[in-house]
């Protein structure tokens, strides 16, 4: 039995770039955090320690922090940019897969060039380009939902384990992790994204809920049945507990109004919304 090289990959890792773009009466702030892996032929380095095909990482970011000279723009343009000029740059690397995350941030009361860093959940894609294809991935983290009533918990397995108490009315609260796969490389990402959002958070609103996991996949055909561009949506859905305080020893009524939200542990709900036809991802995201 041998021992061979698998699968590998290397690059730079979250290089943080910020871009002002002055205009003469407004300027424009865009705050990414970049993520770059390449692969290609580097089997020597790895068996022979010859780096002869590897670019180096500190030249990755120096890359990064050139091509924002020529601006930023949507996310996704920004990483198929880098992640071509990887590839067609190297006759090493044939494939490059770039991260990006974008932290919003707010202008204060129509200031010219004030913001305030906007908390409410960050913007992200992935981009890979190999073999003369591309394919890109948006998405957002940390959008922070909930819903006061119209959720119901009940009728699920009882084992000897169980104490959770069935509910016809609850809190349903999350935080939504959603990435979506474009099937063509080109577009309007900054339109799309608004867009996405507008049906995730409409479809958990709008959802009577009797489990996370039957919002999820309500949140998800809602996107892909207004996004036809779109081939599949995952979405990842931590269940934010809140709890009926038990205010009875102290001799008062708690008509549903005061809960205790628990940060962990926590009930974590994933799933993928995907048309039957969708073309297998050229990558993992």
């Amino acid at each position: 039995m041998g021992i061979v090289l698998g699968a590998n990959r290397y690059g730079k890792a979250e290089v943080h770039l910020v871009r002002v773009d002055r205009g003469e009466a407004w300027h424009a702030l865009s705050d990414v955090t970049v993520s770059v892996a390449l692969s290609g032929d580097l089997t020597d380095v790895h068996l022979r320690g010859d780096n002869a095909n590897v670019l180096t990482t500190d030249a990755q970011k120096n890359t990064v922090f050139a091509f924002a000279a020529e601006g930023v723009g949507q996310i996704e343009d920004f990483g198929l940019r880098l992640a071509r000029h990887f590839v067609d740059s190297q006759p090493a690397i044939d494939r490059a897969v770039v991260r990006l995350v974008e932290q919003p941030w707010d202008r204060i009361d129509d200031a010219p060039h004030s913001f305030s860093r906007n908390g409410s959940c960050q913007r992200t894609a992935q981009v890979c380009y190999a073999g003369g294809t591309a394919e890109v991935v948006s998405g957002l983290t940390g959008l922070t939902l909930l819903n006061t009533t119209d959720s119901e918990f009940w009728g699920y397995v009882k084992d000897r384990y169980t104490t959770l108490a069935e509910t016809t009315d609850r809190i349903l609260a999350t935080a939504v992790d959603a990435r979506w796969r474009h099937t063509d490389a080109s577009g309007d990402f900054g339109k799309s994204y608004v867009d996405v959002r507008r049906l995730l958070t409409a479809a958990f609103a709008e959802t009577y809920s009797y489990s996370l996991q039957q919002t999820l996949y309500a949140m998800g055909e809602r996107v892909l049945a207004e996004h036809p561009e779109l081939a599949e949506i995952r979405l990842s859905l931590p269940n934010k507990h809140h709890f009926l305080v038990d205010l009875s020893p102290y001799g008062l009524d708690n008509p549903d109004a005061v809960y205790y939200a628990a940060d962990r542990p926590y009930g974590l709900i994933e799933g993928t919304v995907t048309r039957d036809d969708a073309a297998p991802s050229m990558m993992d995201w």
